[in-house]
Order: C-alpha cells, then structure tokens, then sequence
C-alpha cells in the first residue's frame, strides 16, 4: 500500500509540473475554462481506464474497450436514427456494452482462455459487426437529431454533463471498490487466487463481473463519445484501447492485477489526458501522443519491476548477515 500511496504521490507532482512548464510558456492553458475542457475532453479516458482497472486487478485484460465503445455508439446513433427517445438509448447501450462484455467474461471463465487472446479477438468481431450493420457507411452530425448531441454538451454548475458523468463515475467506482464484497473480491482475485478459492470466492466469477462492468462503462462511453463528435464510423476510437491501458499501468494499477486504486486510475488518465491537450499547444503532431502513451506503459512496467525487486534483496542480505 505504501508503493501505491507513493506512486500517486509522485504522479500527482508529475502532474502538477507538467501543468506549470506548459502554464509557464502559454499561461492559458491552465485557466479554469480550459482545466474544464481537459477534464471534458478525458472522461471518456477516465471512464475506460476505471473499467479497466476493474479487470486488470483480477489478473486480466480487456483490449476490446474501444471496439465496445464504437459498437455501442453505433447502436446509439442508428438507434437515434430510428426514433427511440434518449434515455431508452443510454439503457440500450450500457445494457449492450454488458453483454458484450459478459460474452468476455464468459469465455474466460467458462472456457479458460487467456484474457489478452479472448479480447483480440472480439476486438475484431466488435469492429467487424458494425461493418456489418452500416456496410461501412458514416453517420454524421446532420443525421443525428440536436437532443441526442446536446445532452453531453449541456452545461450544470459550470461543466459539461460529460465531465459530471465522468466525475460521477470515479465516485461510483471509488464506492463499489472500498465498500462492497465485489469491491474486495477483485482485490483478493487478483492478489492471490489460490487463497481467494480458499475463502469462497469464484475466481472465474469474479473475472466476469470486471469485464461485464468494464463493458457497460464503455457502452455508456459510446454514446458520450459520438454524441459529442457528431460522427460514427467503424474505426471510432481505433487504437484507444492503448490510452485505457497505458492510464491504468501509468496510475500504478499492477498488471500482475490484485493491487490499484481509483485515484492511481484517474490521475493516470489525466496525465495522458493533459499531454494529449498539450501537444497541438507546444507545437507537437498529436500523432506522437501513441508513442508517448507506449513509453509511459514501459517507464512505468519498469518503474514497478524495480519497486518489487528492492525488497528481496534485502531480504537475502539479511539472510546472509544471519549465517
């Protein structure tokens, strides 16, 4: 737990430095209008990344986040499209991005195949059904009707209805994690299976509720992200699940799963969040943001491989100095 509290010690002044060298070359940037606008702009990172952690603690991987997202917002506009009001909408889609997260979970369980094989491949499925679906044709802003791509925009107390979904997320998770029995399950899956069977837990059960709730954070995802773009296509988000798992490694959630905190996730994804912002701003292609995403996943491995490494050898030091 102190390695936790440290790592989020350290990213939060990570953070903050890299707030003040962009502030001290363009003061703007870290005005409240545009703090606002990057926390809008990371939600669907936030949202994702704690899906992710959920999986990620019980010694899993969920790669398909992204095509579940686009799936979902396809779902959404074609359903927008057809008539059907808004809330039967934002049902329909966290009620899809379950099951498609369920079908995940349950090949895992059921099955026993590894996690990182099960999502590659419905990765591809997900984005190929919504070939199927649309013949690869776009829905764009014209085709979508204004309350369906106002409700993310609409602004309460200050801030987009996207933050306040994202920030509302954090809160839920934060509860679901610290508060009750599957909260705990994840952690004790993830940090020693054996004992977890030991005390009546369903190591595969527990696995498949993290990828139901991954998935039903990412459908709710779909329908913000392309409500607010304006825009669906098969290739949404392609390559976003990258960003969700370099967030959850960067905020300190293990990969060997069983230890993580909601505050590591969010302050993960907000450090992406703020560099994907900074870099039109400092003059940088936002294409370096996938490069920058890749060597945080590695900085960070690394930092975490030499975090766990330093105690056994004091452990065998003073082993050598008992003999």
């Amino acid at each position: 737990m102190s390695m936790l509290k440290s790592r989020e010690t350290i990213l939060a002044l990570a953070i903050l430095a890299l707030l003040a060298a962009i502030a001290s070359r363009f003061p703007g940037f870290v005005s409240p209008g545009n703090l606002a606008r990057v926390l809008t702009d990371t939600s669907p990172l936030i949202l994702l990344a704690l899906g992710q952690m959920t999986v990620i603690l019980t010694k899993c991987i969920d790669l398909s986040v992204a095509a579940n997202l686009a799936l979902c917002g396809m779902v959404a506009a074609l359903m927008n499209g057809a008539g059907v009001p808004l809330p039967l909408i934002l049902l329909a889609v966290i009620l899809l991005g379950a099951a498609l997260g369920a079908v995940n979970g349950l090949l895992v369980w059921k099955l026993g195949i590894p996690s990182i094989v099960v999502t590659l491949g419905t990765m591809t499925i997900y984005r190929g059904s919504i070939f199927l679906m649309t013949g690869g044709a776009w829905i764009n802003a014209h085709q979508m009707s204004d309350a369906f791509k106002a409700f993310p925009r609409t602004v309460v107390l200050g801030l987009p209805v996207m933050a306040w979904i994202g920030l509302a997320g954090v809160a839920a998770m934060a509860l679901v994690l610290t508060r009750t029995p599957l909260g705990r399950a994840f952690h004790a899956v993830g940090g020693n299976p054996h004992a977890a069977v030991y005390t009546g837990l369903s190591v595969g059960r527990t696995q498949c509720a993290a990828f139901v709730l991954s998935g039903a954070l990412a459908g709710l995802t779909g329908y913000l992200w392309v409500a607010r773009y304006a825009v669906a296509y098969v290739d949404i988000a392609a390559g976003f699940e990258l960003d969700v798992v370099a967030a959850c490694v960067i905020g300190g959630i293990a990969i060997a799963g069983g230890a993580g905190s909601v505050a590591g996730a969010v302050m993960g994804a907000l450090f992406l969040g703020i560099i994907k912002n900074a870099l039109p701003v400092v003059g940088i292609s936002p294409f370096w943001q996938m490069a920058i995403s890749g060597s945080a996943i590695l900085v960070a491995i690394a930092f975490n491989a030499a975090s766990q490494r330093e105690p056994g050898r004091i452990i065998l030091k003073q082993a050598e100095h008992r003999t």
